[in-house]
């Protein structure tokens, strides 16, 4: 038996806007696991192990420097593939713990993972929607951020953008595509097609 079969996988790239996607559908009642949140918890927990790892360099003062790590990981693939195989299997554990009720009772719930693709660590889960905008359109958003008038964030978005699986590629591989290329109604109608594509499935859900 599959331990995450209830699982259904939301990702996308920088500026797709799939944090939105999961706000949403966790008003529809759906709980939302983020990969992220979980990551950055970690990090915190395990200073100490990161420190051994990478160097001092990486505590301010005793605390994790993330910025610092940025800098590394996302220019330096050895040094990525090392934080990952440090953090991953940690991370796949509390995926595992917070879905456990939803497991239980059989109800599908959100794991929002930003590089499903890229990592390969949840192959085992089969339902995987990729929230999608053009490649243009995810530069331009991030830069709103502002990213736009800072030239070392700018520097960061771009490493970023390198490390992320081409947006084309991962609708390729999705097994659904929520359409955020336009506006917020749109993207409304898309999330509502797309729970008529759960409920198809989980019939008995009240949704």
């Amino acid at each position: 038996m599959k331990e995450l079969k209830n699982a259904i996988v939301i990702t996308g790239g920088i500026g797709t806007g799939k944090s939105t996607v999961c706000s949403i559908l966790s008003l529809y009642g759906f709980k939302i696991i983020d990969a992220d949140r979980i990551t950055a918890e970690l990090l915190v927990k395990h200073a100490k192990d990161i420190e051994e790892l990478f160097g001092k360099k990486f505590l301010n003062d005793g605390i994790f420097d993330k910025k610092a790590l940025g800098k590394i990981v996302f220019n330096d693939e050895e040094a990525r593939k090392k934080l990952e195989n440090f953090l991953h299997p940690k991370i796949r554990e509390i995926i595992i713990d917070e879905a456990a009720f939803c497991e239980e009772k059989e109800v599908p719930y959100i794991l929002d993972i930003p590089l499903y693709f890229e990592t390969g660590n949840y192959n085992d889960i089969e339902e995987v929607a990729v929230v999608y905008a053009t490649k243009e359109q995810q530069w331009e958003r991030v830069l709103k951020r502002g990213y736009e008038a800072n030239e070392t964030k700018k520097n960061i978005l771009k490493n970023i953008l390198k490390v992320q699986m081409d947006i084309e590629e991962k609708r390729k591989r999705a097994k659904y595509v929520i359409d955020n290329s336009k506006d917020l109604k749109h993207l409304q109608k898309e999330i509502e097609k797309f729970l008529d594509y759960i409920r198809k499935k989980y019939a008995h859900l009240k949704i």
